[in-house]
């Protein structure tokens, strides 16, 4: 069972940096990630792990940020699904989460939950 997800929306979270922008997907050379993608310290997703996190609005690699939850990718048929973090100043549509985060959302049956 996936928790809840949506309680995050519009809360100020850290998120800790393990794939940093312009770095290669360990298992899948063939992505590279084109923004930032960590995860959230002390939680746990449906898969057991801390729950993930896709950064927008930060245009270089970051170790460690705080940032708002604007949106929740959900994948059908799968353990987790992802937040998606702004930067703080930033906003970003529908359409302009999706491409940013296409990249990895392609192989997945996705909606987005704001």
């Amino acid at each position: 069972m996936k928790p809840d997800l949506l309680v995050f929306l519009g809360r100020r979270v850290l998120v800790r940096v393990d794939r940093p922008l312009g770095s290669v997907h360990p298992r899948y050379p063939n992505i590279v990630y084109p923004i930032n993608y960590g995860e959230l310290p002390g939680t746990v997703s449906g898969d057991g792990h801390p729950i993930d996190a896709d950064l927008l609005g930060w245009p270089e690699p970051v170790q460690e940020v705080r940032g708002t939850v604007i949106a929740v990718i959900v994948r059908r048929g799968d353990k987790e699904d992802r937040r998606v973090v702004a930067r703080p100043g930033t906003g970003w549509t529908d359409e302009e989460i999706i491409n940013a985060t296409r990249f990895q959302e392609r192989y997945f049956q996705t909606a987005l939950a704001r």
